[in-house]
């Protein structure tokens, strides 16, 4: 099976895409979903199949998001530790004076 895909990215999150069948277009994508991802900035559009690699996503879970709600929200990856978003002068706080 192949699937012609069109990529948005969201500008509002940062690193959040909506991907969408190309010929359906936005139309499958619920309005209240577009609402809160905001004005859907065209990536790119690509052929799917089921031995392509998507870098930070599952091809077939994607494909069978799009075939069978219309659309594929790609979240922002999680944050791995919380210390990691701290400013400098607070990861050393046990440092002597």
């Amino acid at each position: 099976m192949k699937l012609l895909v069109s990529i948005y990215k969201s500008p509002v999150k940062e690193e959040m895409y909506l991907y969408v069948e190309k010929r359906k277009g936005l139309d499958a994508a619920p309005e209240a979903l577009l609402k809160v991802f905001g004005k859907p900035v065209p990536v790119m559009d690509m052929l799917l199949t089921p031995e392509r690699k998507l870098a930070r996503e599952d091809t077939a879970k994607v494909m069978d998001n799009i075939q069978t709600q219309g659309y594929h929200l790609q979240m922002p990856p999680a944050r791995e530790d919380y210390l990691q978003t701290l400013p400098e002068e607070f990861l050393s706080f046990n440092d002597p004076v």
